[in-house]
């Protein structure tokens, strides 16, 4: 049996629409698992539902997280926040936690596990943290255009083993102040961090990089994609 993997909606608001992008999508299917997309929802009791049926979670990107959820007072160049999909990754993170089901972030999903476990976020890194960087590239997506260290005791070195990595970069905030219980595995040059593993938990990987856009290209994206699959298959 192929493990079913619930991947958080994107939003459209303007079109009053639920919308996925295929990357993820077709990046689980590849990688051996069943990808559905789930419902936009904060209730308890369909999120317990749902997590009795899936076999992972995926946390994607989309909308910037809500400064006011890490004691901070949002600035001009912060994007679009949706609170629904704060108050939703809340919740699914509150019970997908608790029972230690797999879970792979991907942009705003390293993002919003670091501030939910209590880290902070640059609101914009052309603002807040000048860099000589490439850290928000234009079309394609799939183009590596910066390298990041991969720490050597990390989840993710076990996996690739290298100690460096180009990846392709697509955001403009990013992880400020590290929650306590997060680990890094992977930091750009700039010293950004770069992707996140909750130490002790089954597999909490996060990636500030685009997977969904290069696994087609890149044998590590593939990879890591294959690596959260397997290990929902084991749930």
């Amino acid at each position: 049996m192929k493990p079913i993997i619930g991947i958080v909606p994107l939003v459209d608001e303007k079109k009053d629409s639920l919308w996925m992008l295929p990357g993820y999508m077709d990046g689980v299917e590849e990688a051996g698992g069943i990808p559905v997309m789930l419902p936009l929802t904060d209730d308890k009791e369909m999120i317990r539902q749902l997590l009795n049926t899936v076999q992972g979670i995926l946390l994607t990107g989309g909308h910037d997280v809500d400064p006011k959820l890490y004691g901070d007072t949002q600035i001009a160049e912060c994007g679009d926040i949706c609170s629904e999909r704060d108050k939703m990754e809340k919740e699914l993170l509150i019970q997908a936690l608790e029972i230690d089901i797999p879970i792979l972030g991907i942009c705003r999903g390293i993002q919003f596990l670091n501030v939910y476990l209590g880290g902070t976020l640059y609101q914009d890194l052309k603002t807040q943290r000048l860099s000589y960087i490439e850290h928000h590239q234009s079309p394609p997506y799939d183009i590596p255009v910066h390298r990041v260290s991969i720490n050597e005791d990390s989840g993710l070195y076990r996996l690739l083993n290298m100690r460096s990595i180009w990846v392709n970069s697509y955001h403009h905030q990013a992880i400020k102040q590290k929650a306590e219980s997060v680990k890094s595995m992977a930091v750009s040059e700039d010293g950004i961090t770069e992707a996140i593993e909750i130490p002790g938990k089954k597999f909490v990987w996060a990636f500030q990089w685009h997977p969904e856009f290069s696994f087609r290209r890149d044998e590590n994206s593939k990879k890591i994609f294959r690596e959260f699959v397997s290990q929902c298959n084991e749930r």
